[in-house]
């Protein structure tokens, strides 16, 4: 597929991967759909996109919300009838114990990385099929494929997007349609500031760019593969898993719940410092309930 004139809808393009991906769709002429929570935002990458005249329609709009995603596709479709390229990127992830995290952490990121890109296809599909044609891309991750400690929710929502697209891709043969997976490792982008990453090192020097998943994303629009993995040679390492899970299993656990268990112990270090840092100056307890 050539992408000149052709309508690309991305989510999460506010910053990072989504953003990029705005940027090389349009330098290669199609007309963007720019979507994110954050207005300002979607507004700066819309006036970035303006030197490649292409139209770039912005949406406000959380995925994680049915009824936001509905009333935004109602807009999409009103404009241009139909979307070529549906990119699925929006998602974030809150690091802790599966013991420590609430159960509206780990709801949160279901709802926004798996049921938000359902609640996209269901309302951008139909008119997909109606004409016979398009391509859904979904940004998941090497997550995807692995499980491991200190980020189990977010690995079970990219399990999950895998395994729908898995699905939806044998229900779309002969449709016209595909459907292909994203899984980098790493990316260097704003995804660690959740303050639940603030004792993590941010990026390996493995990390990738948001450039180089963007040009994976356009390789995906075109491809007929379920899934693409960022760089390539870390495939192998997916088939390691897969193939000897006795073996490579107990290694990855014990090095992430090594960082996990680092990582609770600092966080324990500096609450306990903190609190040594807010002793009541006075004996009304309204002044310390204030100060903490």
């Amino acid at each position: 597929m050539k992408f000149k004139n052709k309508v690309v809808l991305i989510t999460g393009a506010s910053s990072g991967i989504g953003k990029e991906s705005a940027i090389e769709f349009a330098k290669q002429g199609a007309n963007i759909v720019l979507v994110s929570r954050t207005k300002e935002k979607l507004e700066q990458v819309a006036d970035e996109l303006k030197k490649f005249n292409v139209t770039a329609l912005t949406c406000q709009c959380d995925v994680s919300d049915k009824h936001q995603v509905q009333k935004m596709s109602e807009t999409v479709l009103t404009k241009f009838n139909s979307v070529d390229i549906l990119v699925n990127n929006a998602g974030f992830a809150i690091y802790g114990s599966v013991s420590d995290l609430s159960i509206d952490d780990i709801e949160s990121q279901m709802e926004t990385n798996y049921f938000g890109m359902i609640y996209c296809i269901k309302n951008f599909l139909p008119s997909m099929l109606d004409k016979k044609s398009g391509h859904i891309v979904n940004v998941a991750s090497v997550a995807a494929s692995f499980g491991l400690p200190g980020i189990a929710s977010y690995c079970a929502s990219k399990f999950a997007m895998l395994g729908f697209s898995e699905g939806l891709k044998h229900e779309l043969k002969n449709s016209g349609i595909g459907i292909t997976v994203v899984s980098p490792i790493m990316v260097r982008t704003n995804f660690f500031e959740h303050p639940s990453f603030e004792n993590m090192p941010k990026f390996s020097p493995t990390s990738l760019s948001s450039k180089t998943v963007s040009k994976a994303i356009l390789k995906a629009a075109n491809s007929s593969r379920l899934e693409i993995i960022v760089p390539s040679v870390v495939r192998g390492a997916v088939w390691m898993k897969s193939t000897f899970p006795y073996l490579i299993n107990p290694i990855l656990g014990k090095s992430f719940k090594k960082q996990l268990d680092s990582t609770k112990k600092d966080q324990s270090y500096s609450s306990a410092s903190s609190t040594d840092s807010l002793e009541p100056t006075s004996n009304n307890s309204n002044d310390f309930k204030s100060n903490w």
